[in-house]
């Protein structure tokens, strides 16, 4: 069994060196109101991720990252959106930051978005930032926006033919 003062007490990390120390109680709060607790920071989390031997059919959306790896026909809304070199995405791909790696087939619609060497694109891409390295295969036209995420301010073209 704990006593109150056991369960409080401050315990340094036991050093071979160390002295005792006066075990310390901690105050009676059941009277003082307590301050609200400073907002935590965003704690940055490991991206899910989407193996290459993965199909879905259907739309995809999170608030945070996502790298994909395999097949998605259906749209995708994420943070960070990473395309894979392996993957296909048939559907439109809106994020903040979008890299491209692999194979997209629609629009492409983010504050920050990277076609790698590896990337083809056949589709629109509405940015506000965009970077294209050499050896990337775009077929499609680019628009600078200021809020590349807002749907409203540009009609949907149609889709790609294969």
């Amino acid at each position: 069994m704990f006593s109150k003062t056991r369960v409080t007490e401050n315990r340094p990390n036991p050093t071979p060196d160390a002295v005792p120390q006066t075990p310390t109680v901690a105050p009676d709060r059941s009277t003082t109101p307590e301050a609200p607790a400073p907002a935590a920071p965003r704690v940055r989390v490991a991206p899910s991720v989407m193996s290459a031997d993965l199909t879905v059919t259907g739309n995809i959306k999170t608030q945070g990252d996502i790298q994909i790896e395999g097949t998605v026909e259906g749209d995708i809304r994420a943070h960070q959106l990473t395309i894979g070199e392996s993957a296909t995405i048939k559907g439109e791909i809106v994020g903040d930051d979008v890299i491209v790696n692999g194979r997209v087939i629609g629009r492409v619609r983010g504050l920050r978005v990277r076609l790698t060497a590896t990337a083809r694109v056949e589709g629109d891409i509405i940015h506000k930032t965009i970077a294209i390295e050499s050896g990337a295969h775009f077929e499609g036209s680019v628009q600078r926006q200021e809020d590349p995420l807002n749907n409203g301010g540009t009609k949907k073209l149609a889709p790609p033919t294969e």
